[in-house]
């Protein structure tokens, strides 16, 4: 599963890469801007038209770290907001197709099982890596958009984010709040998982999930460059 999900990165990159060629390059904001604010209270852009950027900053901003209760609030709304539920209906389905977790078995009854453990994973995964861990270790959980530069350096640098991370005192670190919320979500997954609790299931569960938010951040990245390209032209 693991080379899958690094094929999907590269898919993303391949779609991205042609419809931003002939843009201009990014200029960089200036360090002067307004402070991202981290909650906003206004419906939230939506990459795609469904992917909600309730954590996406711009890098340049200055930094201001948000608290435990932000960061249970991006926890909270990036698992209550419907898409989370549309992705788990999707890739139930094609768990359902490709016969992943055979012990469910199969028909509605099958489909209901895989449906509920899809939700389970995200949810579970959301509060671990976005509000409990980046609590607990004084991380900061959200994407820091960059903005500018070439489109590889840009999408190397928004698929290491799954590593590399703010901490709240201003500095960066390695994203423990990220791998060590996944690790701690795919070994709950043991629990709903029978015939799946081998080291190997769980180093699967664990690799899916940080190359599904990997793929998350570079789209991400791109979203305002896309927009701006495809839809301001429309409105103007």
């Amino acid at each position: 599963m693991i080379p899958k999900t690094l094929l999907l990165t590269g898919l993303v990159c391949a779609l991205i890469g042609p419809l931003l060629a002939d843009d201009d390059t990014p200029v960089p904001p200036s360090p002067s801007s307004p402070i991202s604010t981290p909650i906003s209270t206004k419906a939230p852009d939506r990459v795609l038209g469904v992917l909600p950027n309730y954590r996406t900053a711009e890098e340049t901003d200055i930094y201001q770290p948000i608290t435990a209760g932000h960061k249970f609030y991006i926890g909270y709304k990036d698992s209550t907001d419907y898409p989370i539920f549309v992705m788990a209906g999707a890739l139930a389905g094609l768990a359902q197709l490709t016969d992943q977790h055979p012990a469910f078995g199969q028909g509605m009854v099958g489909y209901s099982k895989r449906l509920g453990s899809s939700v389970a994973d995200q949810l579970i995964g959301n509060f671990m890596t976005e509000s409990i861990m980046p609590s607990l270790l004084r991380e900061d959980p959200r994407y820091f958009r960059r903005g500018h530069g070439s489109i590889l350096g840009r999408t190397a640098y928004a698929a290491s984010r799954i590593l590399i991370t703010h901490t709240d005192s201003g500095g960066t670190s390695f994203n423990f709040a990220e791998v060590g919320g996944n690790a701690v979500s795919a070994v709950i997954g043991n629990a709903y998982y029978p015939g799946e609790r081998r080291l190997t299931d769980n180093v699967q569960r664990l690799g899916v999930q940080l190359g599904t938010d990997a793929v998350s951040q570079i789209l991400k990245e791109f979203w305002p460059d896309l927009k701006r390209k495809f839809f301001s032209h429309h409105k103007s």
